[in-house]
């Protein structure tokens, strides 16, 4: 069963994240952030890697494409908050975006 993510848990868990431009939803226990590509064909292949982890986890993030730009919500809806799963997705996504796709 996942759980929320503890007090003490969060500030380790999601320093990191909010360092690497991750912020708070307002209004919600989610993160957000937008990625920003060189066309649409990149915005699209790094969103099609990232499905791919996010079927794998059965983690499924809220996220909307528009030509370069992706802005993606994390949050665990089974608990109506960040959990886990959230911040592993966050970091894959930063990962994914590092690596070269020539």
């Amino acid at each position: 069963m996942m759980e929320r993510l503890s007090d003490e848990t969060r500030k380790t868990v999601l320093k990191p994240l909010f360092d690497t431009g991750w912020e708070m939803v307002e209004g919600r226990d989610a993160i957000r952030k937008t990625f920003k590509f060189h066309d649409f064909a990149d915005a699209f292949g790094w969103m099609t890697r990232v499905a791919i982890w996010a079927e794998k986890w059965g983690h499924h993030p809220e996220w909307d494409n528009v030509y370069n730009k992706v802005t993606v919500t994390l949050i665990t809806h089974d608990v109506d908050g960040l959990s886990s799963l959230d911040a592993k997705l966050a970091r894959k996504m930063d990962g994914l975006l590092s690596e070269k796709t020539d």
